[in-house]
């Protein structure tokens, strides 16, 4: 089995780009299946035109605006173009003839048989008999049927809700699909090398409004800010200008029509308005929009699937999730954008970027940083740290009974193998992630340290957990000297979590 290397203008990608070059070359008599999702711009046909074109594959792409007849005949078209033959060549009008032809014209000497359905929701939007024709056509290889067409089959779409239909419960493909990818987004250390930003600080603004989406560098048309300072001139230029595609207003109505399930958009949007307000529980939203807690159930779990809200479940404490707004792109909508949004149409963008600079730090880089510190702790300081165990990473709420109090706790880390929500849980890690414009101080580090005295009270093993303080500002210098004579104080500023210099503090060393 021959597998195709991941071409150079394919950046990151590894691990997807193996899984399906290995699944598109592996030969065999029978159909394979693969499903591969992912939000609006995150490279899923630029990863899969790379693919078709590494193997000499098919390559069709779906039309939103085509009826029946005509996505027949575009597809019979692309049929035809990829056989070299005369566009006419092809006169099928019947959807199981069009499949089993493009699945025998890429099965062809020289060539990995593999033909991949892009846009595939728009086709079930006329065509919904399509998944059954395909577990036809895939049984009959499995059974041994002579005329079987064999190969790989992808399926691609961004309508998120549509595509994990496809293998739940009794949908026709169920159980034939051999991978069911969900591309996701680049993450932030992806982000700033795609885009090219050599300065952190700076790499982290763009990504707090445009998160990893590699699809908005393109959008962009314009040099991303290389320090903090050019952020202000860029933003307002690049995203506060209704005559850009990168208009967040216009792109957040783009990305809700994506989901077939939001019709009455108004609703979708006041629903994000409340999260984006400060609103975070059903009961709180449903009474922001009037509404009792059931009339806002069903679309939050659409806005969910959709990958629009975020249930954020406390690690240790069986209680109600957080609901936030995860996409970047929607969060600056809801929060700068609409808001300002009278003078951005007067043609005011830099007086509105000033009229939202508190809500921008305080909504947008406040809770991104939190985010950061999070999946920086999750997938980056075990391989810094690697005697640091890290298991299962989230936030809880500590009660504090003395003073009456809650404690929020940005970042907290179990012991490889312990299981959320349980009683005395093994605690190996207590943070705090704050993106205040001063450095952090030796308050700081005592706050964190009363919190790991509560868990310890609470039952929990946690009298070794490292007090890790990660700041967007630095350290105080007191603070840093007590942090390298203790073994479990941890620093982290946006050089360690970018990867530009190692995590400071005892805790650093092994």
């Amino acid at each position: 089995m021959q597998i195709p290397p991941k071409p150079e203008r394919l950046l990151h990608r590894d691990r997807e780009w193996a899984t399906l070059a290995e699944f598109a070359a592996r030969t065999g008599d029978a159909l394979r299946i693969a499903v591969v999702s992912g939000r609006r711009r995150h490279g899923k046909s630029f990863l899969l035109q790379a693919l078709t074109e590494a193997v000499g594959g098919m390559y069709i792409t779906a039309v939103q605006e085509d009826g029946t007849h005509a996505a027949k005949a575009r597809f019979a078209r692309a049929i035809a173009e990829y056989s070299r033959l005369p566009a006419d060549a092809f006169r099928l009008d019947d959807w199981d003839e069009l499949l089993r032809t493009a699945l025998r014209a890429a099965d062809r000497p020289g060539h990995t048989p593999l033909v991949v359905l892009d846009e595939f929701p728009y086709l079930l939007q006329h065509s919904p008999e399509i998944p059954g024709l395909l577990q036809r056509i895939y049984d009959g290889g499995q059974f041994g049927t002579a005329d079987a067409p064999r190969g790989a089959l992808v399926l691609c779409g961004s309508a998120l809700s549509v595509m994990h239909e496809l293998l739940s419960g009794q949908k026709p493909l169920r159980g034939r699909a051999l991978i069911d990818m969900r591309l996701p987004a680049f993450d932030y250390r992806e982000a700033r090398a795609f885009w090219g930003i050599g300065d952190a600080h700076a790499s982290f603004l763009v990504h707090a409004v445009l998160g990893g989406a590699p699809g908005y560098a393109r959008l962009t048309d314009t040099d991303p800010p290389q320090s903090p300072d050019d952020f202000p001139a860029w933003v307002t230029r690049v995203l506060l200008s209704p005559d850009r595609a990168t208009y967040s207003r216009v792109e957040t109505e783009y990305l809700l029509r994506e989901d077939p399930r939001i019709r009455q958009r108004t609703t979708y949007y006041e629903l994000l308005t409340a999260i984006a307000d400060g609103a975070t529980t059903p009961t709180v939203i449903g009474a922001a929009l009037g509404r009792d807690r059931a009339a806002t159930t069903h679309p939050l779990e659409v806005l969910e699937s959709a990958g629009y809200v975020r249930r954020a479940q406390d690690l240790l404490k069986q209680r109600n999730p957080i609901i936030t707004l995860p996409d970047p792109v929607i969060r600056f909508n809801q929060i700068v954008t609409l808001p300002q949004a009278p003078l951005i149409d007067l043609g005011h963008p830099v007086r509105a970027w000033q009229a939202a600079a508190h809500a921008f730090h305080s909504k947008v880089i406040g809770p991104h940083f939190e985010d950061l510190a999070r999946a920086y702790t999750a997938s980056h300081l075990p391989l810094d740290l690697p005697h640091l165990p890290i298991g299962h990473t989230g936030s809880t709420e500590v009660p504090d009974p003395g003073t009456r109090t809650q404690h929020e706790v940005d970042v907290l880390a179990l012991a490889p193998g312990e299981i959320p929500r349980k009683p005395r849980r093994a605690i190996t890690l207590i943070g705090e992630a704050k993106a205040t414009a001063t450095p952090r101080s030796l308050t700081d580090l005592q706050r964190l340290e009363r919190i790991r005295q509560l868990l310890t009270a609470q039952g929990h093993k946690a009298d070794d957990a490292v007090l890790a303080l990660y700041s967007l500002n630095g350290f105080w210098p007191d603070l840093e000297a007590q942090a390298e004579e203790r073994p479990d104080v941890l620093l982290v500023d946006l050089a360690a979590l970018y990867g530009d210099g190692p995590p400071r503090g005892g805790a650093a060393r092994p």
